[in-house]
């Protein structure tokens, strides 16, 4: 196996309403959109979001059925500076993203901040900061 990932999917029980937010809120352009499944344009990684009763019908894995409870992923979005994170992060949250935690240095090393969409998955805006010598 060449262990690499092609493809992110969120699952959702309301594909409009998050195909809306990934669109309109984060900026992304739609590539394909069958309703029940919207694939975005990004580089690097196909990113898309689908029905979890799409994924059901064609499994029938009982999993596909339970309703999304808690954190499962997070999408981590780069940016160049600390003032890019900033401003992203107020657009963002002006537009309709979900405050959670507002830019902040991390003793990791990046700038950070936090937000969350409609469905409650809790996403990343950074930079890497200069490292110290």
């Amino acid at each position: 196996m060449d262990p690499r990932i092609a493809l992110i999917t969120i699952l959702t029980d309301d594909v409009t309403r998050l195909k809306n937010f990934y669109q309109t809120v984060l900026g992304f352009t739609i590539q394909q959109d069958l309703e029940q499944y919207v694939e975005f344009e990004s580089p690097g990684v196909r990113f898309a979001i689908c029905a979890r009763s799409v994924l059901y019908a064609v499994s029938k894995h009982p999993s596909y059925q339970q309703a999304h409870n808690g954190q499962a992923f997070e999408l981590a979005f780069p940016l160049e500076t600390p003032a890019a994170v900033d401003e992203t992060y107020k657009e963002i949250v002006m537009r309709g993203a979900t405050p959670v935690q507002t830019p902040a240095d991390m003793p990791w090393g990046q700038h950070t901040a936090m937000f969350a969409d409609p469905d409650g998955n809790i996403h990343e805006l950074f930079c890497d900061l200069p490292q110290e010598i």
